[in-house]
């Protein structure tokens, strides 16, 4: 697209999950040239185990087109599969599945290169992907997702490699079969690897620091007065999960100190409920253990840990797996060049996000997990997509320059 400065598109959107994907049909359809990268819904596919169940519930599991008219009820529809929007548990590979007959349906021209570096150019960004093509745009999205902010903690981080990874280094765990391996944590990702091990025939511990494992209750039926008190919610059930879902802007105006502290506080990892006779019974659990030493030799993993209750223990396996979380840290997204990472504003880690999602670098926005800091706990959920692709189309929509008759618009979606 012809602008000024040699532009070729309005707005490059780095990343096709439910995030750039959801964005991309909303600049669709308010007519702005936009290209998409990324290989869609990659991060669930290629980074989460198979057979995995998805912990939110059917109608908060969703891409977002602007008239709605393709929910997640509707994929089910059209596969011929019964429908619930509460209670029955969304298999990953039919959410990745439905994820792609959206990308076809709504963002058609899908570029699966991966955006290998963003820079500052005049009047906008300068942007190069793996399939070798340059580009300048005016706006860059980022919608990355998680995968960049895998978190190992020091005591495994020096060890990480052929013994050590981390759980989103892993989609099709066969390759464990009959060998020992010890997950480290008690949250979902912990609880679904370890089941995914477990029955791909792995010989599978679990070590974490928690007392217990905190799984969701499985939900049922309620009284008014019960639904009252605490409403139901894209993020779950309670009065505060329901602010977080319906008012991301006045979270965006608390102090960052607030904000923090609810991002970091507010639901836990807690694994599933239809996770529990998976692996309570199933799996040994070391719980109320804290990882004392780890050390590699002769091709094995040395686990030295201590509880409160039992005191030291050790272990020996063939690899570790570090289910440990994420933690979101902008100098992990590589693909920025490091001087326009540094002109980006941080808290924490986390960019600082304007009310329209814009970080302090002028035309870069930051979308997804990187922004919950900004946006509450709302953006390490699907079901955020929504709000942010409405809010993000208006605000690029609106920032569009004049058009001349002679435009060719270019639309490349992932």
């Amino acid at each position: 697209m012809p602008h000024e400065f040699g532009l070729d598109t309005d707005v490059v959107i780095v990343g096709a999950g439910p995030y750039g994907l959801s964005i991309a049909a909303h600049l669709r359809a308010a007519g702005v040239p936009f290209r998409i990268f990324g290989r869609p819904m990659s991060s669930w596919k290629d980074h989460m185990p198979r057979g995995m169940f998805l912990k939110s519930e059917g109608f908060a599991s969703g891409l977002y087109d602007p008239h709605g008219s393709f929910t997640l009820a509707d994929y089910y529809a059209t596969i011929g599969r019964p429908y619930h929007a509460v209670g029955d548990p969304v298999p990953l590979e039919t959410f990745v599945a439905y994820g792609t007959a959206f990308q076809q349906r709504f963002v058609p021209d899908l570029d699966p290169a991966n955006v290998e570096q963003v820079t500052s150019a005049p009047g906008g960004f300068e942007v190069t992907t793996s399939g070798g093509e340059t580009l300048r745009a005016r706006n860059v999205v980022v919608a990355a997702g998680i995968t960049h902010f895998g978190y190992l903690p020091p005591v495994l981080s020096g060890h990480s490699g052929d013994h050590v990874t981390h759980s989103s280094d892993h989609a099709d765990v066969s390759a464990f079969r009959g060998r020992s391996v010890a997950v480290i944590g008690a949250g979902a990702s912990a609880v679904d690897i370890a089941a995914a091990l477990h029955e791909s025939g792995a010989d599978v511990r679990v070590i974490a620091r928690r007392e217990s494992v905190a799984f969701h209750d499985r939900p049922a039926p309620r009284s008014l007065v019960q639904k009252v008190r605490a409403p139901r919610s894209g993020l779950g059930v309670g009065w505060r999960s329901w602010l977080c879902t319906h008012m991301p802007l006045v979270f965006h105006s608390m102090p960052l100190t607030f904000r923090t502290r609810v991002v970091q506080r507010h639901l836990g990892p807690a694994p599933g409920w239809f996770m529990k006779d998976r692996v309570v019974g199933q799996i040994p659990l070391f719980l109320g253990s804290t990882l004392t030493d780890v050390s590699v030799r002769d091709g094995k993993v040395h686990l030295a840990y201590r509880s409160a209750k039992d005191g030291a223990g050790q272990c020996v396996v063939d690899h570790v797996i570090g289910a440990t979380g994420f933690r979101v840290d902008i100098n992990r997204l590589s693909f920025i060049a490091q001087p326009l990472r540094s002109r980006i504003r941080c808290a924490d880690g986390s960019p600082v996000l304007g009310r329209h999602f814009e970080s302090s670098v002028k035309g870069l926005y930051v979308t997804g997990v990187a922004a919950a800091n900004s946006f509450g706990p709302l953006m390490r959920f699907a079901c955020g997509a929504q709000f942010t692709a409405r809010r993000l189309a208006k605000r690029l929509a609106g920032r569009r320059p004049a058009v001349t008759p002679d435009v060719k618009v270019a639309v490349v979606s992932s």
